[in-house]
């Protein structure tokens, strides 16, 4: 007799090189109607099956599946939303961000645990006065404690080069901060600098969605660098390091 397979349908959110996980056969969800307007791009589906689970991704490209749309453009409530249409168990974010700290090396993952804020003018909330009343969500854990450490889980059984916690921080873009800015980020506790977490997190916590962050270091963030260091080059490289590392945690999923 045939053993019952478990299910799981998680949802990714991908960032800049994350298309390179998405196998050529997935297809595209129907669009929805959408309170919030387009989302980034349609929602990517496809399947993995395996004797003892059965997991269904869904997958929206943050940038565009061109990589189009900057960070400060990116309509965070229309992809939530439509993201959670999917009805996923589980989200994983994956973000392309800067080391600060030493041991957030570039090529490595990192799953924080916490985030600052230092973007303005995103709509970053539901509970706009306009579509929804407000809703006072509690943020202490910006991300889900369990999602979480079964990511870690499964990194650590990989033996993946990883970070288990660490404070994200959060600037507007699309440039890169100065030297003065990472100082300022590292007194603030910041171990690593991004873009796209926020609102995104916090949208995803006003729809209830079990929602964790996997933060590929792609460089060393601003004066971090050793003298002559080419950014571009190392962005790239450390790109493809942490896709793969990131390919294969998903396998394991």
């Amino acid at each position: 007799m045939k053993s019952r397979t478990m299910a799981d349908r998680i949802g990714i959110i991908g960032g800049t090189g994350a298309l390179g996980i998405v196998p050529s056969e997935s297809l595209r969800r129907a669009s929805i109607e959408n309170p919030y307007g387009d989302p980034s791009s349609p929602v990517l589906e496809w399947r993995r099956e395996d004797t003892e689970r059965n997991t269904q991704f869904f997958f929206i490209a943050r940038h565009g599946l061109d990589a189009t749309i900057p960070p400060h453009r990116v309509n965070y409530r229309a992809n939530i939303w439509a993201l959670k249409a999917a009805q996923p168990d589980h989200v994983i974010a994956i973000n392309t961000v800067g080391g600060i700290s030493p041991d957030a090396r570039p090529g490595s993952l990192v799953f924080p645990d916490q985030l600052i804020d230092y973007t303005f003018g995103r709509e970053h909330t539901y509970a706009d006065g306009v579509n929804n009343s407000i809703r006072y969500v509690d943020f202490t854990m910006p991300f889900s404690e369990g999602w979480r450490g079964r990511l870690i889980e499964h990194a650590r059984a990989l033996g993946l080069e990883f970070r288990d916690a660490g404070t994200y921080g959060v600037t507007q873009g699309p440039r890169l901060e100065t030297a003065a800015e990472i100082d300022r980020l590292e007194r603030d506790g910041c171990d690593i600098v991004g873009m796209t977490a926020m609102p995104e997190a916090a949208l995803a916590r006003e729809l209830d969605l079990d929602y964790a962050v996997c933060a590929i270091v792609i460089n060393q963030a601003a004066g971090r660098s050793p003298p002559g260091t080419g950014i571009h080059d190392e962005m790239k490289r450390c790109v493809e390091v942490g896709v793969d590392q990131l390919r294969r945690l998903l396998g394991t999923l």
